[in-house]
């Protein structure tokens, strides 16, 4: 999608982290952005620092895991622009430890925002994207943790593999039915956000005595080393950057530290086609 001038985003996830350089980048590239979220107060705050810029945006409060929330947003963001040329389904959510001390909740919540939200997100706006017949693009953020396969975040890696595979699947129907719609999937490694502080905002159904977030895995619930696998901690704005130049030239993976991702990928397809089980995590044989 080579113009973005005056065109519609919507971005979920968009109060902090990855959402809100997103969001950011593309207000400074000339685009209408709607801004959703779970979190009221901070959606509030971003979505005046964005209109004291001279953006335009419209922020929705947003529960990605609830279609029926995103189809709310879907309808303000109609009722308000009357198209989406981008979507970026990026709000997520993690939970840590062992794969068998995970709770029935930690797996619901997970699914929920990261594999669902995505799910509910493209059920809702691709079919909008086709009937406008014009440039779109669709963003989904996965994650290294969707290509391989980390120790201690098992519910984690579920959804994101989930959301590389659906990715890969629309771009492929996409292709069939002829749309001019393309899609990316987003696989970060390590990135300056608060997703470590994700328990936050989990819903007081799913919230039990027990139940651990991200946090875990700082705080000697889990092995730090294995997150050392996805590369050095990068900037939100560094990843911006680069979702703007996948979607204006078109680009399928946006893999934020390649280095460590092609290691890390190759090793697993090694196993793989070996038939053997998953090697440690390490890169280039260290």
């Amino acid at each position: 999608m080579h113009e973005l001038e005056g065109r519609i985003a919507v971005i979920t996830g968009a109060a902090s982290g990855i959402g809100y350089a997103v969001a950011t980048r593309f207000a400074q590239a000339g685009m209408h952005v709607v801004l959703a979220d779970i979190e009221e107060a901070a959606l509030e705050a971003a979505a005046s620092t964005f209109t004291d810029a001279g953006h335009t945006v419209l922020p929705v409060v947003t529960d990605v895991s609830d279609g029926k929330s995103v189809e709310a947003l879907a309808e303000q963001t109609m009722s308000r622009f009357g198209a989406v040329h981008l979507l970026h389904n990026n709000a997520g959510v993690g939970a840590g430890g062992f794969s068998w001390t995970l709770t029935e909740a930690d797996w619901e919540w997970v699914l929920g925002v990261n594999l669902w939200g995505v799910v509910h997100g493209v059920r809702t706006f691709v079919p909008i994207m086709i009937d406008q017949g014009e440039p779109a693009h669709v963003v989904n953020t996965a994650s290294m943790a969707g290509l391989i396969s980390v120790p201690f975040l098992a519910a984690y890696n579920v959804s994101k593999h989930g959301v590389v595979t659906l990715s890969e699947t629309l771009q492929r129907e996409l292709d069939i039915v002829g749309a001019p719609v393309h899609v990316s999937v987003l696989c970060p490694g390590l990135v300056q956000t608060n997703i470590f502080e994700s328990q936050r905002n989990r819903p007081e159904r799913l919230r039990e005595e027990g139940a651990a977030g991200f946090e875990a895995l700082l705080q000697g619930g889990g092995d730090t080393a294995a997150l050392e696998a996805f590369g050095q901690f990068i900037t939100p704005e560094e990843v911006a950057q680069q979702v703007h130049d996948a979607v204006v030239a078109d680009r399928f993976y946006i893999l934020t530290h390649p280095g460590p991702s092609e290691s890390l990928v190759r090793a697993r397809m090694d196993d793989i086609l070996a038939g053997r089980a998953p090697s440690p995590l390490a890169i280039d044989g260290t």
